[in-house]
């Protein structure tokens, strides 16, 4: 097998989810020799001790800048999953000049002004936010089950329900303001996860594909696929760029 070239990655996590969840994937990938860097956004993860309300995605965004500044990285593949599309959007926004390539995995892909909220329908945002008022008097989500994300395997399942941490309501409803078009014109993949189907990205995943300047790849996994595919995840990321 021809050997890749090595590239740099940072792997940005999505909902209630940390820098934990891309254990695997990033282990394939730095077997092939590439530089991996699995940030965990404030508040969540290993770093829920910082939890706030006022935790937005501008912070969101913040962490994953002063990631890429403080570790010097440039010529970055930058992957975001599910919840993620909304940070890695706001880092090339702020710093398109050092990323090579970015991909949404089953991912949100915001315009100007958006917010996650602005993008869902309104019974799914009033269930959210119920979810939110139950828990914590609305400061945060409370995890779901790991089935939600299409998680089978019951070791998996275990894994995660000890590892799944709530998630600030705020930044699901902050929104995200651009200079410049979703993925700003960089080189940009959106990879579909199909098998099954996570329907909150169906509306994302159909408007992707009418778009000029992407390349649009199916996964046959579920929703977790960093999870429940990682072989087949990092040798899609591995030729990617």
């Amino acid at each position: 097998m021809q050997k890749l070239t090595p590239k740099t990655y940072v792997l940005v996590h999505g909902l209630f989810h940390g820098g934990w969840c891309w254990k695997r994937v990033a282990e394939a990938l730095r077997a092939d020799g590439h530089q991996v860097f699995t940030p965990t956004q404030t508040g969540l993860g290993e770093r829920f001790h910082l939890f706030s309300a006022d935790i937005g995605i501008s912070l969101f965004v913040e962490d994953l800048v002063n990631v890429i500044e403080y570790e010097e990285l440039n010529d970055i593949i930058l992957v975001g999953h599910s919840f993620g599309g909304m940070a890695i959007t706001g880092v090339a926004d702020l710093m398109p000049e050092r990323i090579r390539h970015i991909v949404y995995l089953d991912a949100i892909v915001p315009l100007n002004g958006q917010s996650v909220f602005s993008q869902l329908p309104e019974s799914v945002v009033n269930e959210r936010m119920q979810a939110a008022d139950d828990f914590d008097g609305g400061m945060s989500f409370p995890p779901f089950r790991p089935e939600a994300f299409a998680v089978t395997d019951p070791e998996d399942i275990k894994w995660l329900a000890r590892r799944l941490t709530p998630h600030p309501v705020k930044t699901y409803t902050e929104p995200l303001f651009l200079n410049n078009p979703p993925a700003h014109n960089l080189n940009r993949t959106y990879i579909r996860c199909t098998n099954p189907l996570y329907a909150p990205m169906e509306t994302t995943a159909e408007w992707v594909k009418q778009q000029s300047g992407w390349v649009y790849v199916e996964l046959a996994a579920g929703h977790s696929a960093p999870i429940t595919a990682p072989a087949e995840l990092a040798d899609i990321l591995g030729h990617i760029g």
